[in-house]
């Protein structure tokens, strides 16, 4: 295990809207912030046609780790938490994982590959001062690893 310390800095209050893709949305606020590093939680509702990344094609192969996608057929019901950290270049990148349920089946997933916002999608996201972990490659797993 890695670990750091940082602290609580703003918290802002987002609403997305119908057709937002979150990941986009998300980023482009954070760069336009300055922020480079966050804690965030997510809930409303998800879009027909959205893509989550629900887990690898094949846990025992080498990287590149091939992503198996699932997309949503119908409106889902979301909830979800994640982080922003910077990667190599100073970029801030949205990792979140949403659990999406719609009557009674869920399906969990990243939501890096394409979540759109259906009608509403509130986002509480709590700014983390004085922490330099970033996002860095690590050649064994194929991943931007969080380097806190």
């Amino acid at each position: 295990m890695k670990s750091s310390s940082a602290r609580p800095g703003r918290v802002f209050i987002i609403r997305l809207e119908h057709g937002d893709v979150i990941h986009e949305c998300l980023e482009r606020f954070a760069a336009e912030q300055g922020i480079r590093h966050a804690a965030l939680t997510l809930h409303g509702g998800a879009d027909a046609g959205s893509v989550l990344v629900t887990g690898p094609r094949d846990g025992r192969s080498p990287p590149p780790i091939a992503p198996q996608t699932t997309t949503l057929d119908d409106v889902h019901e979301v909830v979800g938490t994640g982080t922003i950290f910077p990667d190599a270049n100073g970029t801030p990148i949205l990792h979140v994982h949403l659990a999406c349920g719609r009557g009674r089946e869920t399906i969990c997933g990243c939501i890096r590959t394409g979540v759109k916002t259906w009608h509403v999608l509130e986002v509480i996201l709590t700014e983390l001062l004085g922490s330099t972990a970033r996002r860095l490659p690590d050649p064994a797993s194929g991943f931007e690893l969080l380097a806190p």
